[in-house]
């Protein structure tokens, strides 16, 4: 039998694994993420699943249908945080679809597919700057030349693995096939204001905005901040600065456009030294790939121009970029299905936030179901939800699973 109340108290559970005291923080690989994992799979384990961590540091449990070794019906979302984050990011999604396997195997009930949960490792990219690495892993799109990429204490993600007891050289064992995977469904808080604000629990998600990921380093000349006039100055941090809000303007051309700095390195750091250089971050979001695309042009040509009138040089890398993914509408319409069936108005939204299923469309259709958040707020302590509406989705979702009808 479903329970919203479990439900919520693991979702306190897990956010005690925390390195911010009184916070939560838990980044992947670390021992926070240890701790959780390995709560996550015991609980897999009492809900009938096998279960285990896979080379690149998922929570993976499984399901069998009627028979062993059916292709899956994926679920799941991750179990990494940003920094003082909320407790229902990620988490909710993987622990409302254990519970409703634990309420299928209650019932000894076996359908004709398999249920896969997975919790996966860095969809937020707070540790090493590049996220859904589990994801990515798991739909086989993840170069393994990513895994020399190293966080602030110049760890890289494979030496984090073998230090987690894992092998990033397994990374290929991880990758399913097309076909294995009928489809995959996540359940999500959503991080907006949208269905509290039109009295609704739930929700049915259209496509989630394509992203680009963006660093730029510029390069000045440190120097002693009291001998230095200011017209000879080649002030890495000014540039910086003027950058910053060329690319909230650009970000302003288009209401439908969001973007971001957020993150700012400044070296040497000293409060009497002229910045030599400043590294910061970009982040475009948008519904079109073609708006995102041209905004991303703009950001580099502005941000060189600004390089080059302040006599800097400027370097501008991509970091990682997806395009839109549309939920596939066969599944929308399941989905939409399990909504009515609860007796509930049916919404449909996008997500402007980024989500493991962009990386898990390239082997299988996705469909999203939102939940309900207060004041629409998420990315921070204060990110809440009710009991009530808890239960709404893991009774829309079971819903779903039990009438899932893969792609004939």
């Amino acid at each position: 039998m479903l329970s919203a109340g479990r439900i919520l108290q693991r979702c306190d559970a897990l956010a005690r694994h925390s390195e911010l005291p009184g916070g939560l923080t838990r980044v992947f690989l670390s021992r926070e993420y240890r701790a959780a994992a390995e709560q996550v799979l015991g609980w897999m384990r009492d809900a009938g699943m096998r279960a285990e961590l896979d080379a690149i540091g998922n929570v993976a449990g499984r399901y069998e249908g009627a028979r062993p070794g059916l292709p899956c019906l994926m679920l799941g979302s991750h179990l990494d945080t940003v920094r003082d984050a909320g407790r229902y990011d990620g988490m909710l999604g993987v622990i409302t679809a254990i519970e409703c396997v634990a309420a299928l195997a209650e019932q000894g009930k076996r359908l004709p597919f398999a249920i896969e949960v997975l919790g996966f490792g860095d969809e937020e990219g707070v540790r090493f700057g590049t996220s859904m690495l589990g994801s990515r892993g798991v739909s086989g799109t993840l170069d393994p030349a990513v895994l020399n990429t190293r966080d602030a204490h110049g760890v890289s993600i494979a030496e984090a693995l073998r230090q987690f007891g894992l092998d990033g050289s397994r990374l290929a064992q991880v990758a399913r096939k097309k076909g294995e995977v009928l489809a995959y469904a996540e359940l999500h808080i959503e991080q907006g204001p949208v269905l509290e604000a039109e009295g609704l629990s739930v929700g049915v998600v259209s496509a989630i905005n394509g992203f680009s990921r963006l660093r730029a380093t510029l390069h000045g000349e440190a120097g002693h901040a009291g001998t230095v006039p200011m017209h000879l100055r080649r002030d890495a941090l000014a540039a910086a600065a003027e950058c910053v809000l060329a690319i909230e303007r650009i970000a302003q051309s288009d209401a439908a456009l969001v973007g971001t700095v957020g993150r700012l390195e400044v070296k040497p750091g000293a409060i009497n030294v002229i910045p030599g250089e400043v590294q910061f971050t970009i982040d475009f979001r948008a519904p079109r790939d073609t708006l995102r695309q041209e905004a991303v042009r703009s950001a580099v040509d502005a941000v060189q121009e600004i390089a080059s009138k302040r006599r800097l040089t400027a370097a501008i890398e991509k970091i990682q970029e997806l395009g839109v993914t549309a939920c596939a509408p066969r599944l929308i319409e399941q989905l939409e299905r399990a909504v009515a069936a609860q007796g509930l108005h049916v919404r449909r939204l996008p997500s402007g936030a980024g989500h493991d299923g962009q990386a898990i469309q390239a082997i299988a259709d996705v469909a999203m179901l939102f939940v309900r958040c207060k004041g629409g707020v998420s990315h921070s302590p204060a990110e809440s939800i009710t009991e009530a509406d808890a239960g709404v989705g893991a009774r829309t979702l079971l819903s779903f699973i039990e009438r899932f009808e893969p792609r004939s």
